[in-house]
């Protein structure tokens, strides 16, 4: 299977999915991860872009794709440049599954994204395309004014047990992200989402997701 993951920002794609892209990896599918926004400055970019290239070495990911979009600057873009670089990703890889951020998250740039995200999905265009996951983001999906409208309400868990340490190998590659904990962005915080995940389900970790669509 060909699995793609939709990050708004380069480490989001290892806090939402981290263990599943490992997990994936080691059973021998293909994942694609497509990071929609950069840093303005060049330095901090190139920067950035490494650790995002090292992370996903750990994890496996077979190709990264950089849209270089500027950050925190989505919602004055104009909305066909993000859907139309967006759509090319999935018309060239042809994504079995599909992970993308959740639109209740408290950057605009994440709701910008998913909704791109979406259209760039649409069935009618994606034959082969059998499931989208929203994926949850330390900092983002929890910090939001809580309503119904952006509440993430998981009802998909994948054990990544097994590829937990794989993910905070993965997140330590962020050095310039990375936080000291009580900070959400942090080693600690990761691995306590994922035990908490777990329980919920009766495995030692877990990362959980919202179903958006499923074909049988």
């Amino acid at each position: 299977m060909k699995i793609l993951i939709i990050a708004p920002h380069p480490d989001d794609e290892v806090l939402g999915v981290g263990g599943t892209i490992a997990k994936y990896s080691n059973e021998g599918h293909e994942v694609y991860v497509c990071i929609v926004t950069s840093a303005g400055d060049k330095d901090l970019l190139n920067v950035i872009r490494t650790e995002a290239e090292n992370a996903h070495k750990i994890l496996g990911v077979k190709e990264t794709i950089f849209l270089d979009f500027p950050v925190v600057r989505l919602r004055e873009t104009p909305i066909i440049q993000i859907n139309s670089k967006i759509l090319k990703v999935v018309e060239e890889i042809k994504p079995n599954i599909a992970f993308i951020p959740h639109k209740g998250d408290m950057h605009i740039d994440h709701v910008e994204v998913a909704n791109s995200a979406m259209v760039a999905l649409r069935p009618i265009n994606n034959p082969q395309l059998k499931a989208i996951y929203a994926y949850e983001t330390l900092s983002e999906t929890e910090w939001n004014i809580p309503s119904v409208d952006n509440v993430f309400i998981p009802n998909v868990w994948i054990d990544i047990s097994n590829t937990i340490k794989l993910k905070k190998k993965a997140m330590e590659c962020y050095k310039s992200q990375l936080q000291e904990f009580p900070q959400p962005r942090s080693v600690e915080a990761i691995e306590a989402l994922s035990k908490l995940r777990g329980s919920t389900v009766c495995v030692r970790s877990a990362e959980s997701f919202m179903l958006i669509r499923n074909i049988v």
